[in-house]
Formats: C-alpha cells, structure tokens, sequence
C-alpha cells in the first residue's frame, strides 16, 4: 500500500505499510451485535426491554421451583420435611422421584437385568439411520441401515435368531423376483415384489423356523410386549411408524397423481378416509374392533396393531405433503422427462421425486414430529407410555401428591427427540439449497 503526496515540487512515497487498527468497540464483537439485534430503533429497544422484564418476570417465579435441593428424597413426605428443615418454602419441585423412577419412566416394565438390549437397539438405531441421514458416511454402510430393524427387533423382542433372518429373506426374495420380472412387465414385477414376500412369511417361513429352531436352538430370550413401557413404548411406536410410513406415503401419493383409474380412486379412498377419522378412533379400532376380523383364537399382538394403524396413519398425511411437492414442480420437468425418453418409474426415481421430496421436506418432518408426539395417546387403549406410566407412579404411597415433576421431565424428553428431528430438518433444506445454486 503506497500513500503519494504532492506538494509543488516535493513528492513523498511511503515505503512502510501502517500499523491495522481493531474496528472500533462498537463495530465488533457481542457490543456490535446487541447493538444491530436488540437496540437498533426505538421500536426495537423498547421491545427487547419489555421482552427483558417479561423473561425476569417469569424466571423469578419459575426458578425457585426448579432448582429444589431434592434429588436425593425418596418420597414426597421426606422432600417436604427436608424443605423444612432448610427453611424452605413448600412451593417447590420434589424432582426424588424422577431419580427414583428414572428407570421406569425409560423402560417400563422391561427386564431390569435386560436393560442393555434396548440401550443396544438404540446405539444399533442411530448407526442405521447415519448412512441415511448423513451422505459423507460411506454408502457401503447402507447395508447396515438395511439390516438393522431386524437387528434391533431381535434385541428388544428376543426369541429365535432365525425368525427376523428369515423374515429379511423373505424381502430379498420379493427384490430377486421383481428384477427378474421387471424386462417382462413393470406391472407383474411390482406385484411380485409384494406377493412373494407374503406367500414366503404364511407358507414357508413358519415350518422352516421351527426347523431351524430344532436344529439350532439360538437366540434371546423373549420378552412380551406388554412388558414395553415408558420412552421405550413410545420411540418403538414413532420410529417403526416414521420409517414405515414415508415410503408407503410416497406410494399413495403417486397412486392419488397416477391416471389409472381403480388406482387413483382406491388411493384417494384410503387418504381421505383416514385422515377423516381422528388417531384415537383408529387406536381404538386397532384395540378392539380389529379382532371381530381375526380367526378365532388369533393372538396379534397389541402393540404391532398400533404401529401399523399409527403408521397408515401418517402415511395419509404423508401422500399428500408429497403431492403438493409434486403438484409443485413446473409441468417441464415432467415434459422434460419425457423427452429424454424415460419411463415411469424412470422419470420418477430421477427427476420428479428428488425435487418433489425436497420441496416436502418441512411438512414431512413437521409430520413427523406430530406423530411422535402422538404416541401419547397409546395411554387410553391401555399401554403404558410415559403420559400412562405417572398414573401408576402417583399410586404408590410415596409419590400420592407428585404432577408437576413427572410432566416436566417427559416435555423435556419429547421437547429433546421433536427439536432434533427440527434441527435436523434446517441442516437437510441448508444442505440441499447449496448444492442447487
């Protein structure tokens, strides 16, 4: 950097570069940034000060309350008398009886020494979703993601090693026969995809599992799932649902746009009958009504009628947030499409459904996290979430009296699983409109 100063016939060249300067104090730092935020007009001053007196006003009465010297009490009698011995006012929490029935709260009714197995399904949980949600993960991992609900229904079921391997081959053999199928008729290998796998599981997989079972007697042992309780009940119920219903969702949604007929009307039938039926009503059909339609003497287990009502149910409300992503997209990328000669399902896979689930993306997890919030309402067919599980808690002579506590503790727990899905929704749309521009 040169400065050059004339001055008649004297000429000065600097030969040294000046010292940097820091901006000034009020240009940098948290000083420039309280400044723009929160005092930049009058309007916006006289805002953050009345936003400033409300938040004290509420944290004055709140964190009383809160910060309680009680997680070591074991009843709500001894939390009160350790209140009078400090000289305390009685107005605060009695947070001893989440110490004391953390684990149940967890899981319920599980298996105290079993513990470890939904602890593994969860680590087991987060390294399938990881290939998915994170594509810097090697694709090789995807094989993983793709093992992993067999996995984890091992775990937290039990029973024979053979039931969930077989049940994954039953899959296997749907994809074999639909490529197989697929040069012949697009149509007859959809219907393969799905009728293989059902024959497969009614006819074969029965007599080949007791086989084995004989044969080779490995496995966990089971666990029922009336023994499912607390958060475990309510992440099973939300994840299974959430997975199941985003590629069934997707189906329906091309189903409701396709322009055959029987196929179009049935879809449209499907959504709109479900979504036209409050979720408690459909709980309520899956615990009662569903076994009018069962043979005699059929045992289906209570909690897979949930999932797979709770999961029709979302994939409803699924159909149409990705409609709209398709009703979205401008009619050339259809034409597009067409005129680079691909088919159907070809046009679909690579170009209209990438665009159309990105413009989805924030109904589908807004969904999302209204069904995991929804699992709540398991409590009135009788299973224990955590809503149900204070119920039980408070019947005990030594927590008779506790609401607040156990309240707050499973808003907290929800609030947790509801703004990571949230979080990672913005990073997904951040991370996609990069790679667009």
């Amino acid at each position: 950097m040169s400065e050059v100063h004339s001055m008649k016939d004297l000429t000065f060249v600097r030969r040294e570069m000046l010292p940097e300067k820091e901006p000034p104090v009020g240009e940098r730092g948290a000083i420039k940034w309280v400044r723009e935020n929160l005092f930049s007009g009058v309007f916006n001053t006289v805002m953050t000060l009345i936003s400033l007196f409300v938040i004290w006003y509420v944290l004055q009465g709140l964190l009383p309350w809160f910060i309680s010297p009680s997680w070591g009490q074991e009843s709500l009698a001894a939390c009160r008398e350790h209140f009078e011995e400090l000289g305390q006012t009685l107005e605060q929490a009695c947070w001893g009886v989440i110490r004391d029935r953390m684990n149940q709260l967890l899981y319920g009714f599980y298996p105290q020494d079993s513990y470890w197995r939904p602890n593994v399904a969860l680590l087991v949980l987060l390294a399938g979703l990881a290939p998915v949600l994170f594509p810097s993960i090697p694709r090789k991992a995807v094989f993983f993601s793709l093992a992993s609900p067999f996995i984890i229904y091992l775990l937290l079921w039990g029973g024979p090693i053979w039931t969930p391997i077989l049940v994954a081959a039953g899959f296997a053999l749907g994809f074999v026969a639909a490529k197989a199928l697929n040069g012949v008729n697009p149509i007859v290998a959809a219907i393969a995809a799905v009728l293989v796998p059902v024959l497969f599981w009614f006819l074969i997989l029965p007599p080949l599992a007791n086989v084995l079972t004989s044969a080779a007697p490995i496995g966990l042992a089971f666990i029922a799932s009336n023994e499912f309780g607390g958060f475990l009940l309510s992440v099973v119920i939300g994840v299974s649902a959430i997975i199941l219903s985003l590629p069934l969702g997707i189906v329906l949604a091309l189903a409701r746009t396709s322009d055959l007929f029987i196929v179009h009307k049935l879809s449209v039938g499907f959504i709109e009958i479900i979504r036209g039926v409050p979720l408690i009503v459909w709980l309520f059909t899956a615990s009662l009504l569903l076994n009018y339609f069962l043979p005699p003497g059929t045992n289906f287990d209570l909690t897979l009628r949930v999932i797979i009502m709770v999961t029709l149910f979302s994939a409803a409300y699924i159909a149409e947030v990705v409609r709209g992503g398709l009703a979205a997209l401008p009619k050339g990328q259809y034409e597009g499409a067409d005129s680079l000669g691909l088919g159907y399902w070809q046009s679909m896979r690579l170009i209209i459904l990438p665009q159309a689930l990105k413009i989805s993306i924030p109904g589908i997890v807004n969904t999302f996290i209204g069904l995991f919030k929804d699992t709540t309402l398991v409590v009135f067919i009788g299973l224990l979430d955590p809503i149900g599980l204070t119920n039980s808690i408070r019947a005990s002579t030594d927590w008779n009296g506790i609401y607040w506590e156990l309240y707050v503790f499973i808003g907290v727990m929800f609030f947790i699983f509801c703004y990571s899905m949230g979080r990672y929704s913005l990073h997904l749309e951040k991370k996609l409109q990069r790679e667009h521009r």
